[in-house]
């Protein structure tokens, strides 16, 4: 008796995997929509900056580095952000509205200086709370303002102070030496 197996023609019952190169693809685009989704999260986080609190004034000569959103620090603790930058037709300076936070109460004679956080660093606005009685209130101008220092203004006043001095010393050591007798550089 010969008995012919069927078993080898009927299909078998185990479902078909997917290739490799599919699973890897799907992974990928996972890994591609993660990243996209915390690239949006990162970019839509940094330009919100709170607004809560009450809004300041001041006036400065100079702003320069100093842009929308840059921090307002008491004792180097960031209290609130610039809101707005315009400038005074009338008098040409920089008109600068800030926010500070509600629980933070700046006696009247507070001062408003903008300076930097390193040498290449952003600049932020730094308040000297004064000892008067009064406080600011919303809206309050800030009348003690120092404006930002140029580093290149800075540089420029130290080489010409230098060029000078240098220049005055050697006038003076010329006009000491003996007419013909001396060797000038």
């Amino acid at each position: 008796m010969n008995s012919v197996s069927t078993s080898a023609a009927t299909p078998s019952a185990v479902p078909a995997r997917p290739s490799r190169s599919t699973v890897e693809l799907i992974a990928g685009f996972v890994v591609i929509a993660l990243l996209l989704a915390m690239l949006a999260l990162a970019v839509l986080g940094t330009g919100r900056k709170s607004d809560e609190g009450y809004p300041l004034t001041a006036g400065f000569s100079h702003i320069d580095g100093l842009d929308v959103g840059s921090d307002v620090r008491l004792a180097g603790i960031t209290i609130g952000h610039v809101a707005s930058e315009t400038v005074d037709p009338k008098t040409f300076r920089a008109s600068v509205t800030f926010t500070v936070r509600p629980d933070v109460h700046l006696p009247v004679d507070t001062a408003a200086i903008i300076t930097s956080d390193s040498l290449l660093g952003g600049k932020y606005i730094a308040l000297s709370p004064g000892g008067d009685t009064r406080m600011l209130r919303a809206g309050s101008t800030v009348a003690e303002t120092q404006g930002s220092i140029s580093l290149e203004q800075l540089l420029s006043k130290f080489i010409f102070s230098v060029t000078d001095t240098l220049t005055q010393a050697n006038r003076a050591k010329a006009g000491s030496s003996p007419q013909g007798g001396g060797d000038l550089p």
